[in-house]
């Protein structure tokens, strides 16, 4: 690949960046140049792995062919390391977890971490145009060598596998487009409930999707996912259509910051949409071990009935458990009998604020960012509400 870009290489992951937690100016100049960028994003994604593989063309084989579900899984990143960028506490996490993730990849050096940034800051400076100065420069360079170094850092402590295998032991066809899976894993993963793992198939090597287990931790390890092939979904239909019992899979370290704070003393809301109900079903499972539960409120959604397959298991849980309810929301189907009518969106909001609850929301990432934004405006804090960012391919 040719380009006139100009190189300028970030510092190593090991060198000491600037002091980023509180610097309002550098979180200013990062999202205001993103805003400039962010219009012509998945132009900046594809010019970016080409400019990868120029710079250091043996990171092309940790890629898959395909590249299309790994341009969108970058920008997704991307916007959310934006988006957290002033909080610290929250941003930390999340790269240890990236970190340790990806140590499925093998080893991962300092070198090309290097490569990394410098073709990122070469993507920025191409696209932000005259909006790139030195400052923004600087900006964008602390922060990701702030970046680098927090995942480096996490994948060199982390003393467990960089990945686990797993053969499939049950597929289960709920509709032609949504499958339940059973995987017995050689030896337990260490998730929390809530948690997702990122999963390869043998019929998509080195297309890595992103997957919640729908139950929570047993003593005999197994797995279960609710799995819907997407448009453009090359793994999820792979799965769907293609999984055979017997198949070995590899998953990644447990990832993701959902979860149910037994001890803060507030009711909990959780918010699914289609299969986003998965890791909401390992919480709730996790909770009726304990005798004692917040109350817990679930709006479970989707366009019409069919989205709603697990709804029969969920009520079967209220019915043992009284801090438990459960109300399903149809976009496309009104007049079911129980079921509201609209968005998850529209629903919620149409319940109050719900500013005292913890929120757990899962789903598309279309109907995260509605649902997240409609509840902001309706007046719940934003340091209440928890989702996860990479959850479809």
């Amino acid at each position: 690949m040719t380009s006139n870009a100009v190189l300028t290489p970030v510092p190593t992951p090991g060198d000491e960046p600037a002091d980023t937690s509180g610097d309002s100016t550098m979180v200013r100049l990062i999202r205001e140049s993103w805003a400039t960028v962010e219009p012509q994003q998945d132009e900046l994604a594809q010019f970016f792995y080409g400019l990868l593989f120029s710079v250091a063309p043996a990171t092309r084989e940790l890629f898959p062919v395909n590249m299309e579900v790994q341009r969108s899984r970058l920008l997704r990143a991307l916007v959310h390391v934006v988006h957290m960028v002033d909080r610290p506490d929250d941003l930390e996490p999340f790269l240890r977890q990236l970190g340790r993730d990806h140590r499925k990849f093998g080893v991962f050096l300092t070198e090309q971490y290097q490569a990394l940034g410098t073709a990122l800051l070469g993507a920025l400076r191409r696209f932000a145009g005259d909006a790139w100065t030195p400052e923004v420069d600087k900006a964008w360079t602390d922060a990701y060598s702030m970046v680098a170094k927090t995942m480096q850092q996490a994948a060199e402590a982390d003393q467990g596998p960089a990945y686990w295998t797993g053969q499939v032991v049950e597929h289960q066809r709920i509709t032609w487009d949504l499958a339940v899976v059973r995987v017995k894993p050689d030896q337990p993963v260490p998730y929390r409930p809530g948690q997702y793992v990122s999963v390869e198939v043998p019929q998509r090597p080195r297309l890595w999707r992103y997957l919640s287990p729908a139950n929570a931790p047993r003593l005999d390890g197994m797995l279960e996912f609710h799995v819907r092939a997407v448009d453009s979904g090359w793994v999820s239909r792979a799965i769907v259509g293609h999984s055979q019992i017997g198949d070995t899979w590899r998953m990644g370290s447990p990832m993701g910051r959902m979860s149910v704070d037994r001890r803060s003393g507030r009711e909990v809301l959780m918010i699914a949409g289609g299969t986003g109900v998965a890791p909401m079903r390992a919480m709730l499972e996790e909770l009726t071990r304990w005798g004692d539960n917040p109350n817990v409120t679930l709006f479970v959604g989707g366009r019409g009935r069919d989205d709603l397959y697990d709804l029969d298991a969920l009520n079967t849980m209220t019915a043992t458990n009284p801090w438990l309810s459960v109300v399903p929301v149809l976009e496309e189907a009104p007049g079911v009998p129980g079921a509201e009518h609209g968005t998850l969106a529209d629903v919620v909001t149409r319940h109050g604020a719900w500013a005292e609850h913890d929120v757990l929301v899962c789903g598309s990432p279309a109907m995260i960012r509605a649902t997240v934004s409609r509840m902001l405006v309706a007046g719940t804090p934003l340091d209440r509400i928890k989702y996860d960012p990479f959850t479809l391919d």
